[in-house]
C-alpha cells in the first residue's frame, strides 16, 4: 500500500521537466518508495530502475566511453533511441557517476530520476558544471499532518498560523490528542508509523542502517565511536545551545573533529543546528546555535529525554516547513524559542497560560515582531494559542 506524502503531486509533475530530479534526505524517510510511485505512473514503457547499492547495477555505468553506457542500459530492457526515464536509488553508492548522466543528459533523451541519502556527498557528486540541469528535492521523516494519514485519519491544516490559533477545536483536540501522544514517542519514520508492534526495533534499525550505511561508507572518521558519543550527548541536550568547546572537551577530540562531525550529521539530515536570530547577519554567525534531531522518535530512543522536551523537538520538526528558523535568548534576558523568517515568534509549553502570552509578546514587539504564538500541548482557547497538534 502507498501512503500519501506531500511531495507526491510536486514529482509527477517532474515526469514532464527535461530536468535531472534528485531526491535526497536520511535513510528510511521513504525516498525508494516515493521514486517508485512516480515509476509506476509513467505510462511510457521505455523506462528502468536500479538501485546502485548493487553491484551489479554499477557495472552497467563503469565505462570510459560514457556511449558504452547505453548498450549495458540494453540489458535491462531499456532502448536508447528512443525518449526515456532512468530511476537510480542511492547515487550516494557510486560517487564517480555524475559525469556520466551528465553526459546522457546532454546527448540523449533521458530523464534522470536520481535519490541519495547525504546533501553533503551529493553536492561533491554534482558539480556546479551541473547548474541549470538539476533540481534537488529533500524528504524528511513524517510531519503530524502526513502521521496522521498514515493512520487513515485525515486532518484539515490551515497553513496560517492566525488561521491556526482561530479555528481550534477540542473535539478535534480530543479526537486526536492520543495520535499525537504516539507521534511524540514514536517519531515519524514511515516503517515505525505503519508498525504495529515492534516500534522500537524498528527505530533501534534505523539507527544501526545509518551508521552501517552512511558513517561507514560516506564517512572517514577514524574513530567512529567518538561519533557515537557525540549522538548520544546531543540526543540527551536537545534544544539546548551549543558549546563546541565543552563538548571537544567532554568527548576528549579537538573542537576542530567536533566541528566536522557536526557537518557530517547535517549534512546526513540526523540532526539540526538552529541560529540565534538578529538583525544583523554577522551577530547570527558567532552565536551559538541549538540542536534539534531529525525525528522525535529517534531522540527518544537515544537520550532520556522529557515530554517538554519531545514536544519542542517536534515543533521544529513541523515549524521548519514552513520556513527559516531560528531563536532569541537574552543573557540573563528573555527568551523566544522560534522565530519563524524573522516575522513569527513562537513560544512552547506543554500547559501555557495567559502570563506565557503576555511574556511573549511583549518580547516580541521588542524585536519588533508583530505575530506570536503560544503553542502548547494541552487545550488552551485564547486567540493567541496554537495547539501542538495544528502547527
Amino acid at each position: 500500500m502507498i501512503y500519501p506524502r506531500k511531495l507526491f503531486t510536486t514529482f509527477i509533475r517532474e515526469i514532464q521537466s527535461r530536468r535531472i530530479t534528485v531526491l535526497t534526505g536520511m535513510r528510511q524517510t521513504g525516498k525508494t518508495t516515493l521514486m517508485r510511485y512516480v515509476f509506476d505512473r509513467i505510462g511510457e514503457k521505455n523506462k528502468i530502475f536500479l538501485d546502485l547499492e548493487n553491484p551489479l547495477n554499477q557495472k552497467a555505468f563503469e565505462e570510459k566511453n560514457f556511449d558504452n553506457i547505453l548498450h549495458n542500459l540494453r540489458a535491462f530492457g531499456f532502448d536508447p533511441k528512443r525518449k526515456g526515464f532512468v530511476f537510480l536509488d542511492e547515487i550516494q553508492a557510486m560517487p564517480v557517476i555524475s559525469r556520466a548522466i551528465k553526459y546522457l543528459h546532454d546527448h540523449y533523451q533521458i530523464k534522470f530520476f536520481l535519490t541519495g541519502s547525504s546533501s553533503f556527498y551529493l553536492k561533491n557528486i554534482f558539480p556546479e558544471s551541473m547548474a541549470g540541469r538539476k533540481i534537488i528535492y529533500e524528504l524528511f521523516p513524517l510531519d503530524f499532518q502526513e502521521f496522521l494519514a498514515f493512520k487513515g485519519n485525515e486532518k484539515k491544516f490551515l497553513e496560517d498560523f492566525s488561521g491556526k490559533s482561530r479555528n481550534k477545536n477540542l473535539v478535534s483536540w480530543e479526537l486526536h490528542k492520543k495520535l499525537y501522544d504516539e507521534y511524540l514517542e514514536y517519531g515519524g519514520f514511515p516503517g515505525v508509523v505503519i508498525e504495529e508492534q515492534k516500534k522500537k526495533e524498528v527505530l533501534e534499525d534505523i539507527f544501526k542502517s545509518f551508521f552501517e550505511k552512511d558513517v561507514k561508507a560516506l564517512a572517514d572518521f577514524k574513530d567512529i565511536s567518538r561519533l557515537r558519543d557525540l549522538i548520544i550527548l546531543l540526543a540527551n541536550r536537545a534544544g539546548s545551545k551549543l558549546e563546541v568547546s565543552k563538548v571537544a572537551s567532554e568527548i576528549g577530540v579537538s573542537r576542530e573533529t567536533i566541528y566536522s562531525y557536526l557537518s557530517f550529521l547535517e549534512k546526513t539530515y540526523f540532526i539540526f543546528l538552529v541560529a540565534p536570530f538578529s538583525r544583523s547577519l554577522n551577530g547570527e554567525v558567532r552565536g551559538a546555535k541549538k540542536v534539534y534531531l531529525s525525528d522525535v522518535g529517534l531522540l527518544n530512543y537515544l537520550g532520556k529525554i522529557s515530554e517538554g522536551m519531545l514536544l519542542e523537538n517536534a515543533i521544529f520538526q513541523n515549524l521548519r516547513i514552513y520556513g527559516k528558523v531560528n531563536y532569541y535568548e537574552k543573557y540573563r534576558g528573555p527568551e523566544i524559542d522560534f522565530i519563524l523568517d524573522g516575522r513569527v515568534a513562537f513560544e512552547v509549553k506543554l500547559h501555557g497560560d495567559t502570563r506565557d502570552i503576555k511574556r511573549l509578546q511583549k518580547t516580541a514587539e521588542s524585536l519588533k515582531i508583530k505575530e506570536s504564538y503560544l503553542i502548547t500541548k494541552s487545550y488552551l482557547e485564547h486567540p493567541k494559542v496554537i495547539l501542538a497538534l495544528d502547527v
